[in-house]
């Protein structure tokens, strides 16, 4: 008897991973600055949308509109016109005291000032962010030991930002910020004042933050030492996103650096 051959195994098929749903959302975000003759279009039409475990750069010339939009995106000002969703609510008609509770509830602010302080140590400094919300008692205690030391700050829990370097200070803002587990985390030139080794610092436990807890991190920054580190780059000059680029999946983070490079050289 002849044995019938069997059926060579059906190959898998390799299937795109579903993209995750935005957890912010601006779609043609403008926003006037002044009135009257001495009105200034500060964003002029800027879509973006932000998705968890990714770390975006947003990048520019000083007065290209970052900052504004940043703030926009933070529910700290409100746009002339454009349509901006915030962990699935849309914020238009929205009382300042509602965007005060959504501000609240789902997003960490990082400064470049840091913010912090001085007469509170690292660990009051990052209390106040649960108190605001009335989580106290010891198990807000226990969250602000524990966010501190995930920041590598468990031994400077009782030190006064006086008695922290830069980069320490830029940490507790960092502990401060992710505390209440916010599902993004906006930041605001967060290298700016800080040297090389503390600017890598803070910049990988961003990056920690946003691969390792899912959350959505944008950094604004004109800083270049920012770049190995981020998964997206997106540039905005005169009030426009002018420009976006993706690490390739496979690509080292180190790399992207030369990429942004290569790709400069032939524009």
């Amino acid at each position: 008897m002849t044995r019938k051959k069997s059926a060579a195994p059906a190959a898998k098929e390799n299937k795109p991973k579903p993209k995750p749903e935005p957890v912010l959302s601006a779609t043609n975000i403008v926003k006037e600055l002044g009135r009257g003759a001495g009105t200034v279009m500060a964003l002029k039409g800027v879509d973006l949308r932000l998705v968890p475990g990714e770390l975006t750069l947003l990048m520019g010339p000083s007065g290209s509109g970052k900052t504004t939009l940043l703030s926009i995106l933070g529910c700290i000002m409100t746009p002339t016109s454009g349509e901006l969703t915030v962990a699935g609510t849309k914020t238009a008609g929205l009382s300042p005291d509602e965007l005060a509770v959504l501000r609240r509830d789902h997003i960490g602010f990082i400064f470049q000032s840091y913010n912090l302080f001085p007469t509170l140590s690292a660990l009051e400094n990052v209390r106040i962010a649960l108190d605001v919300r009335g989580q106290k008692g010891y198990e807000a205690a226990r969250r602000c030991e524990e966010v501190l030391r995930e920041v590598g700050l468990g031994h400077r829990l009782r030190n006064f930002p006086g008695n922290l370097s830069g980069g320490e200070q830029q940490r507790v803002a960092v502990a401060r910020a992710i505390v209440s587990s916010p599902s993004i985390v906006l930041a605001d030139e967060p290298t700016a004042a800080l040297d090389g080794e503390n600017g890598n610092a803070v910049m990988e436990l961003l990056a920690r933050i946003a691969h390792e807890q899912g959350r959505s991190v944008l950094a604004v920054t004109h800083d270049p030492r920012t770049l190995p580190y981020a998964d997206r780059v997106v540039r905005i000059e005169d009030g426009l996103i002018v420009g976006e680029e993706r690490r390739p999946e496979g690509l080292d983070a180190p790399e992207i650096t030369d990429l942004t490079k290569r790709r400069k050289a032939h524009a």
